[in-house]
């Protein structure tokens, strides 16, 4: 048998590079005085060797099969639909009556070209039958629109920009339904703004999540834009008392409301929606304010792809902006807060660094289409004090603008009729 090993082993080796060179797998090459296998044994090792080294017919082959798969085409980027938005605002309920057709001829008539409609209202309703997980479990869902998707589909046969409005951390009827989510004094009750309601804790993950699968489905229901409100702690003077748990001690309030702006937009946008959010026209220079509630208006600004500032004059401190009760000065009011507001964005800054997200903000701004009565020294807002407002929009360098009228009733007489508007085209 000696001299049979002897002839063997350099077969062995030849067949041994053989598999290494094809197969390139690891092998362990054994010594010739480990080497006992008989002839028989041996040539079917070989045989076996020879068929798993393909040919240069079959390489070939492999090759013409690679270069004839079909190219895998990357997935087509979402379509945004770019608006210069002149919006107003609609309530549920009042969206799913008759007088929505008046609201609708409304911006027809005139240089209006969006609505702003409530999905998820102050009080945490859904404003329909929304077909969501959570939405379904807790039963947050009413019928105050009977047809929402048949209701969008209307209104962008009438080139109608459709904006969803979510209220964010102010919702009863979540802190009811899951109270583990809801903020709680420090001595454990549950803590109600100075209207007896109930908030919600924005550190919270489950709460971000809730938000963004509402906003989700409201963008596969067909609305072109998510605009969040009440993306901010409460302003109660008792909100000292308030308890936000262990999240508290990682974050700031800022770097809370940013880091959910943030979450969102990487949530929503890809899904083919703008993504927007409302915030006070106080904290574009106030840094006391942006403090209590949360809100950097650069930070935010740089996540998002609308930052919409509610600089109505009636919610100024008398005196701000040099100006002695700023509700008598609409036009002064929101040049000054929008002039401020051009200047904060000329660089945007996150976490103290510059913004190197290539693509600018837009700045919509929320004005007052309504008499604020509680004022002392107020004046009544008309045609003249609105378009007074909307002027100052333009001339500080804006052109996006909302109006806001609890009761939805608009003053016409302030807008351009269409075809003026296709006139001058602003």
């Amino acid at each position: 048998m000696t001299k049979y090993r002897k002839a063997l082993f350099p077969l062995m080796i030849v067949m041994l590079i053989i598999i290494t060179g094809c197969g390139n797998q690891e092998m362990s090459v054994m010594s010739e005085d480990n080497v006992s296998v008989s002839e028989n044994n041996t040539s079917v090792s070989e045989n076996a060797l020879v068929k798993d080294v393909p040919t240069d017919d079959e390489l070939l082959q492999e090759t013409d099969e690679e270069e004839n798969l079909p190219e895998i085409e990357p997935e087509p980027l979402p379509e945004y639909k770019k608006v210069k938005v002149k919006g107003i605002y609609v309530t549920g309920p009042i969206a799913g009556t008759e007088k929505m057709d008046e609201l609708i001829t409304l911006v027809e008539s005139t240089e209006l070209n969006a609505m702003v409609i409530d999905v998820k209202n102050d009080e945490g309703v859904i404003t329909y039958k929304m077909q969501s997980d959570t939405v379904l479990e807790i039963e947050s869902g009413v019928r105050y629109i009977s047809d929402m998707e048949k209701l969008i589909e209307k209104l962008h046969e009438k080139d109608i920009y459709v904006i969803a409005r979510i209220v964010a951390f102010k919702d009863p009827y979540l802190a009811e339904k899951k109270p583990e989510l809801c903020l709680k004094t420090d001595t454990g009750a549950v803590f109600r703004d100075k209207n007896g309601e109930a908030w919600v804790n924005p550190y919270k993950q489950e709460v971000w999540d809730y938000l963004v699968e509402i906003g989700a489905q409201a963008a596969k229901d067909g609305f072109d834009e998510i605009q969040f409100d009440y993306i901010r702690f409460s302003t109660d003077a008792n909100a000292d008392s308030i308890d936000y748990g262990e999240e508290a001690e990682l974050m700031t309030k800022e770097e809370a409301i940013t880091g959910f702006a943030r979450y969102a937009y990487d949530k929503l946008h890809p899904l083919g929606v703008m993504v927007s959010a409302d915030v006070f026209g106080t904290i574009i220079d106030n840094e006391a304010d942006a403090e209590i509630v949360g809100q950097n208006y650069q930070e935010m600004a740089a996540c998002l792809d609308y930052i919409c500032p509610m600089v109505y004059p009636s919610h100024y401190s008398n005196g701000v902006y040099g100006l002695d009760i700023p509700d008598k000065e609409p036009y002064d009011t929101v040049y000054q807060a929008m002039n401020e507001s051009r200047k904060k964005l000329e660089t945007l800054t996150v976490d103290g660094e510059l913004d190197e997200v290539e693509r600018t903000v837009g700045v919509r701004v929320w004005i007052q289409d309504f008499t604020a009565t509680w004022l002392k020294g107020h004046i009544s807002y008309g045609p003249p004090e609105v378009r007074a407002q909307i002027q100052a929009i333009y001339d500080a360098g804006y052109e996006e603008w909302i109006l806001w009228n609890a009761r939805m009733n608009y003053t016409e007489g302030a807008l351009l009729p269409n075809w003026q508007e296709a006139e001058t085209a602003h």
